[in-house]
């Protein structure tokens, strides 16, 4: 069968960083990348590189940073006053805010978000709101496990069932 809307795929990758290879994530055959085709999580240029494609199919591509995620905008890089990291009790919480940490956050409107904190002052928090990969031009190669149609209720649901799936 080939990779069509509504197939379940599983594919075996490693990504690097297209300018220097440095690794960025590795799945394996025990433990693959598995989601449906064609519901609109994924980047488009991964699933235009996978269409048609059967198991047993190998791929080697890249995507620009453009088509992937965005480039880096330094007005997402922001200082939050160390007040918003106190506890109960009005003190900093040095235990779970530091530098290198990713934090969820949440903006004015509720929307959740995630930041890395970059610097710690007496006064503030430097945070990166970027998305880890923004800037990043990426390079995918891999071999396609296996493909199978969606059934309704993964459809449905919008996600896969059973194995290396969400279970209910």
């Amino acid at each position: 069968m080939k990779i069509e809307i509504n197939s379940v795929v599983s594919v075996n990758y490693t990504l690097t960083e297209k300018a220097n290879g440095a690794p960025v994530e590795q799945t394996s055959k025990e433990h693959p990348f598995v989601f449906i085709f064609g519901n609109g999580g994924l980047l488009e240029d991964f699933e235009n590189n996978l269409r048609d494609k059967k198991a047993g199919d190998t791929f080697d591509f890249f995507i620009e940073h453009t088509r992937g995620y965005g480039v880096r905008d330094e007005q997402h890089v922001v200082m939050i006053p160390v007040e918003a990291f106190t506890g109960e009790d009005g003190k900093f919480d040095a235990e779970n805010v530091k530098v290198g940490v990713t934090l969820p956050m949440q903006d004015n409107e509720g929307n959740r978000l995630y930041g890395k904190v970059v610097d710690i002052t007496a006064e503030s928090v430097k945070m990166d709101f970027n998305h880890p990969l923004a800037g990043t031009d990426l390079h995918f190669v891999g071999e396609i496990l296996a493909v199978r149609a969606a059934t309704a209720d993964e459809i449905a649901h919008g996600h896969v069932h059973g194995e290396h799936g969400h279970h209910h």
